[in-house]
Formats: structure tokens, C-alpha cells, sequence
């Protein structure tokens, strides 16, 4: 008996089919999630004004998934970023009410000191060499306490005396202030950060530096590329897209409150695993990650039309990231 021959040929074409499904599963999941959810709801899910809750739902998160995206470019990670968010939303609201500046001038005091607290990240990851996870988590809570040491333990809203006892300058919120937790700017500012992210990765030479880095430092480090100085600068521009995502957050809620960001930290590590497989990139990428991003939000708000417990909402997230994993190593050892 003749013994039967594998085609070689088949093999291939059966792993690359499985490849290039793994690949766009992200677009395919989001594909069917409108279809699903259409289906089952009819024009109430896809009606304009759900629409805009879509991607006003998925702003804030898009925000800080660019920040990790950024972050995570050249092999970093950061667990702290949404509890600095929190302190960027103080600083923010406390110099508009506290002190009554100019709407510009609060922008920019809040990116700089976002940019001074991020000094100490870098210096644990860069200086002291503490992985960048370990240094995260501890900053957490220097975070955490420093945040809440600045507003006294309360929150920073209208109507409330400063921590020292007396009374903030601005007594209410002007509609230029409420205006950019708002549709349409919430939306717009959140493409602007996706554009800008999208571009300096995938069209700069700095972009393409950091890159490097992602792929293997040391070969990075040999072939010239100061990794320091390009890892210090991926975590500058982390701090930047920190902070709009903290005044954001301070906006939208027209207030400050204690912890106010902690929450998007999964969401935006979710979004950014998603959408590292998007298109085969195998890497962080600002388009996948805005993807990854409506994906997570679209499954909560179809998922809520549908009268689906809010309870069961963390697990189907949960589920998502798993699979987003599942996505982007599951053919890995092939490769």
C-alpha cells in the first residue's frame, strides 16, 4: 500500500486562511455585532442618536487606549495611567474653579504638570530600572494618594470650598468648559488624537524608531537608536494623551471626582490588544486601537438595548480582551 503524502501546499493555505481570519477577527466581530444587534433591535440600535451614543460612549476610552498605545509602541506597559488621569482632572477643574483661569491656561498647567508627575514613571523604568509594570503598579498609589492629598479627599465641583476653606473663584461652569465633554468636540478631540498617534507611529522616522524597539531593543539598541532617549519620549507623549483624557473625563462629568478615571484602565488595554491584530500588525497601532475601541463599545451599548443585565457587562468585556488574546498569539510560536 502506497502511504498517503500530505500536501504541503493545503497545509500552507489552511494556516494562511486561519491567519487572515485571526487577522480582520476584530472587523468581523464588530461586523456582527451590528448585524446582531440590527437584527434583534431593529432601527433603535442603529438610529443616529445611538450612533453618536457609540462614539461618545467610546471617546474617553479611545483617549487613554492611544495613551497605552504609545506606551506599549516600545515594549512598556503602564498600569498607572488612568490613576494620573484622575489627578490631571483635579489639577484641571481646581484651576478653572479654584482660581478662576483662563479656560487655554488650565489646558496647558494641566499637561505640564502631567507632564512633571510622568518625570517620576520615567525615572523608575529609566534610572532604577524597575520593569515597567512593577514601577506602574507602585505608582498607582503614590498616584492614588497624592491626587487625593491635593483635593482634600473630596472632589473638585461647583459650589464647594477649596480644601483650605476658601471660596473658588468661579462658582459655575461656563458652556466653553462643559462644551468639550461634549459632542460633537468629545468626538472630534478623540479622532484628533487618533490621527496625531496614527501619524507620528506609522510616518515618522521617530515612529518607526520606537517601533524598532517594540520588535527587540537590543538589536534596536545596536543598530543606533538611543532607546532611552526614544523611550522617554514615547512616555512624554503618553503623558499628553493622559491628560486630555483626564480633562476630558473632568468635563464630561462637570466635576473631579475622587478615582474618576481608574475605571477606563481595562477598557483602554482592551481596546489596544484588540486592535494589535487588526490587519495582521501584530504590534500597538492608533487605527486598530480605535477599532478595538468601538468594538468594546458598541458590544456594552447593544448589549444594554437588549436589556442585559449591567452586572453581566464586565464579564463580556472580559471575554473580549481573552479573545483579543487569543487573536494576536495564538499563531505566534508558527511564526
Amino acid at each position: 500500500m502506497q502511504a498517503k503524502l500530505k500536501n504541503p501546499m493545503a497545509d500552507k493555505g489552511g494556516k494562511s486562511t486561519l491567519r487572515r481570519l485571526l487577522d480582520w477577527a476584530a472587523v468581523i466581530a464588530l461586523v456582527l455585532c451590528f448585524l446582531v444587534f440590527y437584527l434583534v433591535k431593529g432601527n433603535r440600535f442603529l438610529s443616529v442618536n445611538n450612533m453618536i451614543n457609540i462614539l461618545r460612549a467610546m471617546s474617553i476610552t479611545t483617549v487613554f487606549a492611544i495613551a497605552a498605545t504609545v506606551t506599549m509602541a516600545p515594549d512598556g506597559f503602564d498600569m498607572s495611567a488612568c490613576t494620573l488621569a484622575s489627578c490631571s482632572a483635579y489639577v484641571f477643574m481646581s484651576m478653572y474653579l479654584w482660581y478662576g483661569l483662563p479656560l487655554i491656561l488650565c489646558v496647558l498647567i494641566t499637561i505640564a504638570i502631567t507632564l512633571v508627575m510622568y518625570q517620576l514613571t520615567m525615572f523608575l523604568i529609566l534610572v532604577c530600572k524597575i520593569p515597567d509594570m512593577l514601577a506602574t503598579c507602585a505608582l498607582m498609589f503614590v498616584h492614588q494618594g497624592l491626587g487625593q492629598w491635593y483635593i482634600g479627599g473630596g472632589a473638585v465641583s461647583t459650589g464647594m470650598r477649596t480644601p483650605y476653606g476658601a471660596q473658588p473663584v468661579r462658582v459655575k461652569l461656563e458652556p466653553a468648559f462643559s462644551a468639550i465633554g461634549r459632542e460633537p468636540w468629545l468626538i472630534i478631540i478623540m479622532l484628533a488624537c487618533v490621527l496625531v498617534a496614527h501619524i507620528f507611529l506609522e510616518y515618522t522616522k521617530h515612529g518607526r524608531f520606537i517601533y524598532a524597539m517594540g520588535g527587540n531593543k537590543q538589536a534596536a539598541k545596536l543598530s543606533g537608536i538611543n532607546v532611552k532617549a526614544y523611550r522617554y519620549l514615547a512616555g512624554m507623549i503618553t503623558a499628553v494623551f493622559i491628560a486630555i483624557g483626564g480633562m476630558l473625563v473632568a468635563s464630561r462629568g462637570s466635576s473631579a471626582q475622587v478615582m474618576c478615571c481608574d475605571n477606563y484602565l481595562m477598557q483602554a488595554l482592551a481596546a489596544v490588544f484588540v486592535g494589535r491584530s487588526v490587519g495582521g500588525a501584530e504590534k500597538p497601532n492608533a487605527l486598530g486601537t480605535l477599532i478595538g475601541a468601538m468594538l468594546v463599545s458598541t458590544l456594552e451599548n447593544g448589549l444594554t438595548i437588549c436589556a442585559v443585565p449591567f452586572y453581566v457587562l464586565p464579564a463580556v468585556k472580559g471575554a473580549v480582551l481573552a479573545l483579543a488574546l487569543i487573536a494576536a498569539y495564538a499563531t505566534k510560536k508558527e511564526q
